[in-house]
């Protein structure tokens, strides 16, 4: 019976883990892929029920292929270069495709060959905008993902599978609705050009959002070419020309003149006009926490004045809001003996969406900014850090036997190893030997991780 509860409460957070990860920003950009993509598609809705159990089908094979492949799978999908480049691609290739640059098809031999087999050229595509979804949407899950797959270290098949099929479920029943909504937009009355200045406004919202993959790239191999602002900046001005576009002020050669402007048009323009008037205060340092996981971390590409310079430079980080942290674990330990405080880990990545949204809206509050300055040492750990560890620190780990040979493999390994955990972000508290005090925390309240701090610095003394 406990064992039975226990399946389903895994289930059941699964399921509600799928749920949220939904609202992850990495999930936007394949929403208009998905309503465009079923657009073009003939027998559409039963075409839709076929794309969402391939979804499901795909999360399910990840969750097998955690077995040989290990739960580091999803963070190299999230975080490789290679990978990031060509979703980049994918998505600049569906904005020119949305400009009608080009029809996205498969080679007329090919179709031909396949249609005569029961449509599968058609399904072919299916499941290839289902794996795009999947793969893209690690940018953002591979947190949670990654928790659920360290069940496979243990030689526990079904649990890894079942665990990804009930992750995968919110993702197929939400995006079968996508699918099916230009199937709603085809029996409504005329149309009118409102659908061709749409995939316009999708276009340009796919370039965008390409950037994303450009900045995950920036960030985790420490290119420092893509800072904070510059991607602000870059999305203010697609913000205001999407605006301007929708009012008529922007045309293409195709698009009529706008000669009514009705509550819609006018509503979607403020819409973007105000996402980029809300933007332009973070270029100088404000926050723009509705954006948080998106945009670059907070000080990204700007050098922080406000840091702690009496931490040793060569080994620290600096971290939102003058905070500082330590690069590595063990060099943490060795500071917090000397002051006698306890270490707050944060195992964090820099393409953790949730993790941004932690630094954006619970770490500057009073109560809690002011028990992480003075009240412990931070080791900032960064699990998909790309900087090479040195050749005498590059190790064999005991979790899969693999050669250690980055800094963000080093960092998910002490996760898994020493705390049995693969979410980001993750919070724990250890005395300056590296004991745990109390349980720990991921994405959560300011009030509960107030708490946690709180506990943490009473459980040192």
């Amino acid at each position: 019976m406990q064992e039975s509860q226990s399946i389903f409460s895994f289930l059941t957070t699964a399921f509600l883990a799928g749920f949220a990860s939904i609202f992850m920003p990495c999930i936007y950009p394949i929403m208009p892929m998905t309503v465009s993509f079923f657009t073009k598609q003939s027998h559409g809705s039963r075409k839709a029920f076929i794309y969402g159990f391939s979804i499901m089908l795909i999360f399910a094979l990840i969750g097998l292929a955690a077995v040989p492949f290990g739960s580091a799978f999803p963070n190299f999908i999230s975080t490789h270069w290679l990978p990031n480049l060509i979703f980049f691609v994918i998505f600049v290739f569906f904005g020119l495709s949305f400009f009608g640059l080009f029809e996205i098809v498969l080679p007329h031999e090919t179709v031909n060959k396949v249609d005569r087999m029961s449509e599968k050229g058609g399904l072919v595509g299916i499941f290839f905008m289902a794996l795009t979804l999947v793969l893209v949407s690690f940018s953002c899950t591979v947190p949670i993902v990654g928790s659920l797959l360290v069940a496979a270290a243990s030689g526990e098949i079904w649990r890894p599978l079942w665990g990804m099929l009930a992750f995968g479920l919110p993702f197929g029943l939400v995006f079968t609705t996508l699918a099916m909504f230009p199937q709603m937009l085809k029996s409504m009355p005329k149309s009118g050009s409102w659908l061709g200045e749409l995939k316009i406004v999708f276009g340009l919202l796919e370039f965008a959002l390409a950037l994303k993959f450009l900045s995950n790239i920036d960030l985790t191999y420490h290119f420092n070419l893509l800072g904070r602002n510059t991607f602000l900046a870059i999305w203010i001005v697609f913000a205001f020309v999407i605006g301007l576009y929708i009012m008529g002020f922007a045309r293409m050669p195709s698009d009529k003149k706008v000669e009514k402007y009705g509550p819609v048009r006018i509503g979607f323009a403020a819409l973007f006009f105000g996402l980029g008037i809300y933007m332009i205060p973070a270029l100088s340092g404000k926050s723009a926490s509705l954006l948080a996981g998106i945009l670059p971390p907070e000080g990204y590409g700007i050098v922080n004045a406000h840091a702690n310079s009496a931490l040793p430079n060569d080994k620290v980080r600096n971290l939102p809001h003058g905070l500082q942290g330590f690069y590595d674990y063990d060099d943490a330990l060795a500071y917090a003996k000397e002051v006698k405080k306890p270490v707050f880990i944060d195992f964090t990545g820099y393409a953790c969406a949730n993790c941004r949204k932690m630094e954006e809206n619970v770490w500057p509050k009073p109560e809690v900014l002011e028990r992480l300055k003075n009240d412990f040492v931070i080791a900032s750990l960064y699990v998909d850090d790309k900087k090479e560890l040195p050749k005498e620190k590059q190790y064999k780990s005991t979790y899969d036997d693999e050669i250690k040979v980055t800094v963000g493999e080093k960092n998910t390994d002490l996760q898994i190893t020493k705390f049995n955990s693969n979410a980001q972000p993750y919070y724990f508290i250890v005395d300056n030997e590296g004991k745990q005090l109390i349980n720990p925390v991921g994405y959560t309240s300011v009030e509960e991780f107030v708490k946690f701090l709180e506990e943490g610095k009473k459980s040192f003394k």
